[in-house]
């Protein structure tokens, strides 16, 4: 299978501009930054063992994507002919893509990730992730601040204004769930966030882990996917704590109420 047609099976579409998301006018740099950006969402290493394989393939079709299209040369035989060459089809197969992509990117800083986060924040295309999120996730800030970059609880007051803003200008609908969040939501997502942060912190201190060439919010990314049931334990403490009983103690008492009832019908 080549690479148009394995565009079409993984991205659906044969158009390689519209794999990467960009313009046939993008430039080398956006070609770059696009590729970037879609690559870390299936790169082998960041995903769960089940997605492991189809996320691979997928890694594979972008490396290859980028290759044409940050030729020249490659580039504009595509452009004229949408056709790519038969040798790139092989090279797909045979190519290391993992030292490809290792090649074209730096390895990622601590100092990297905030330099960036300062370009991002608040620039068009944090905007715009933030409008696809709220769209794809329907208002519901938990998804929204998985899905975009640097969302953290300190940026909340800001991205809520942004994205009230966008609603008042009938950008996009205004979800209950966004404009009405209940206060224990809330609370139990910046737990989430803070808990998050201390294992992060405790495991780069176990491993002796220095700053410089570790990425805190990559380890975040980690031990988000390995917690495990611990995680909503800690936090139904949290929840009884700041606002409440938790879900536990609901359904706990729950059950009680319900074996209580039961022994006065049968005294009757």
């Amino acid at each position: 299978m080549g690479l148009l047609e394995l565009c079409e099976k993984y991205y659906n579409t044969t158009n390689l501009y519209e794999v990467l998301q960009i313009t046939e006018k993008a430039t080398e740099k956006e070609v770059k930054k696009a590729y970037h950006k879609l690559s870390l969402k299936v790169h082998p290493d960041r995903v769960n063992e089940n997605e492991k394989l189809e996320a691979t393939e997928k890694f594979k079709v972008l490396g290859g994507v980028h290759a044409i299209l940050s030729d020249k040369d490659k580039r504009y035989l595509y452009d004229t002919e949408k056709t790519v060459d038969e040798d790139d089809d092989d090279v797909l197969k045979e190519k290391d893509w993992m030292f490809y992509w290792r090649l074209i990117f730096k390895k990622v800083t601590e100092e990297s990730i905030k330099a960036y986060e300062k370009e991002y924040i608040g620039s068009d295309e944090e905007k715009k992730d933030l409008k696809n999120a709220y769209i794809a996730g329907k208002g519901d800030m938990d998804y929204i601040v998985d899905q975009v970059q640097f969302a953290r609880s300190e940026h909340e007051p800001r991205i809520r204004g942004i994205l009230t803003e966008m609603i008042d200008q009938g950008e996009i609908p205004a979800f209950k769930i966004f404009t009405h969040e209940p206060a224990k939501k809330r609370q139990r997502r910046h737990a989430k966030e803070n808990f998050e942060a201390m294992e992060a912190e405790d495991l780069k201190e176990s491993l002796g882990l220095n700053s410089g060439a570790n990425s805190l919010e990559l380890m975040i990314k980690q031990k988000q996917e390995s917690r495990g049931k611990q995680m909503d334990s800690f936090l139904d403490n949290l929840a009884t704590k700041y606002g409440g009983k938790s879900e536990g103690t609901k359904r706990k008492a729950a059950a009680k109420s319900e074996a209580t009832g039961k022994n006065k019908r049968k005294k009757k």
